[in-house]
């Protein structure tokens, strides 16, 4: 249970922005398209809620850039051996400290400049978003903390990382903390398009495109998932048989973190349902329409940091891609379908081979 309520705490502060954006945007609060003393109040709790966040995050990660620093050039006495500590761990975790601290406070920076509205109206120029529109603008720049959150797994390293996931005795079960999270996601992209601000519950899965498929969508939607599967079976065996082989590291990360999930039908079926609700929601649903297919596909990816610059990362790209042409030619419940046979059928496989 612990596990569960710090996997929601993490995400409330970007609940908060998004209820204070959806607040400044709210027919009630503007009246013929201008802002009234309200909604500016809003706006301005936007701006510095934003500007606080990467201004710590930047701060942050300067200092641990500049302890690194001072610590190559001996300015700081490490201690060459810690009770009960890997040695050649510790050696990667301080070798990894520059790529960490720029991991925070490059996309920092760039959060910041985000907030700056002749960059946006250059932006919207390509982006199907609106440079003035506070949801858009709070949206386009929290983005950026999921190139912190891939960047940062890039800068330890996957094997550093799984060194310090892995926990000795009895594996706990992943399946509680997945479906909080990917709840918690469902409820992002809901709040995150105006409901309980500018929209009511129907409004906003409507906007999400969320609605009730036909049939001839759910076998599309089957139908399309079985042929990403052989299609990233192929890719991998293509790859394999030119010399290209998977990075043995990503395979441990995985198995560490999802690996209890294939032992069951319960399992499996979370793999593919909980990330059909809550992934399909926020990139398809809420993302999709204001960040085009290319950027929300790539933020799609870096998402899933756990892959690294591998393979996997290559087909999670490719997944999103028609995932969010589908979305386009049909709607955000179809490809949840596509997503959830996609993850279950993979999940399938990997019991059956492990």
């Amino acid at each position: 249970m612990t596990e569960v309520i710090a996997v929601v705490i993490q995400f409330i502060p970007l609940l908060i922005l998004l209820l204070l954006a959806n607040g400044a945007e709210s027919p009630r609060l503007k009246k013929d398209g201008e802002r009234g003393g309200a909604s500016v109040t809003l706006m301005v709790f936007s701006y510095v809620f934003l500007a606080i966040s990467y201004l710590f995050m930047f701060i942050v990660g300067a200092m641990i850039h500049l302890t690194s620093f001072i610590a190559t050039r001996g300015g700081i006495d490490l201690p060459a051996e810690m009770p009960g500590a890997d040695p050649k761990l510790i050696d990667t975790l301080l070798q990894s400290l520059p790529y960490v601290g720029a991991s925070f406070w490059v996309p920092s920076l760039l959060g910041l400049l985000l907030l700056i509205p002749a960059l946006r109206r250059m932006i919207a120029r390509v982006l199907p978003i609106r440079s003035d529109h506070m949801v858009h603008t709070a949206s386009l720049s929290f983005s950026m903390f999921i190139w912190i959150y891939f960047f940062f797994f890039i800068a330890l390293g996957l094997d550093t990382i799984s060194k310090l996931t892995a926990a000795p005795g009895e594996v706990a079960n992943p399946m509680p903390e997945l479906w909080a999270q990917q709840i918690t996601f469902f409820l992002i992209a809901l709040i995150g398009v105006g409901w309980l601000t500018r929209r009511n519950l129907g409004e906003s899965l409507h906007r999400l495109g969320l609605v009730l498929p036909t049939p001839r969508q759910v076998l599309i939607g089957i139908g399309s998932g079985l042929l990403l599967v052989a299609g990233a079976l192929l890719l991998e065996n293509l790859a394999h048989w030119i010399g290209f082989t998977q990075d043995p590291h990503v395979e441990k990360l995985t198995e560490e973190l999802l690996g209890p999930l294939y032992g069951s039908v319960w399992g499996i079926l979370t793999l593919g349902l909980s990330a059909a609700l809550g992934e399909e929601a926020i990139f398809r649903g809420a993302l999709l329409p204001r960040f085009g297919l290319i950027l929300t596909t790539l933020l799609f990816m870096l998402l899933h940091s756990n892959y690294g610059l591998s393979l996997s990362t290559l087909v999670v790209f490719l997944v999103g891609l028609v995932l969010g042409l589908l979305r386009n030619r049909y709607n955000t419940s179809t490809t949840m379908v596509v997503h959830a046979t996609y993850n279950i059928s993979l999940g399938i496989l990997a019991a059956l081979y492990s």
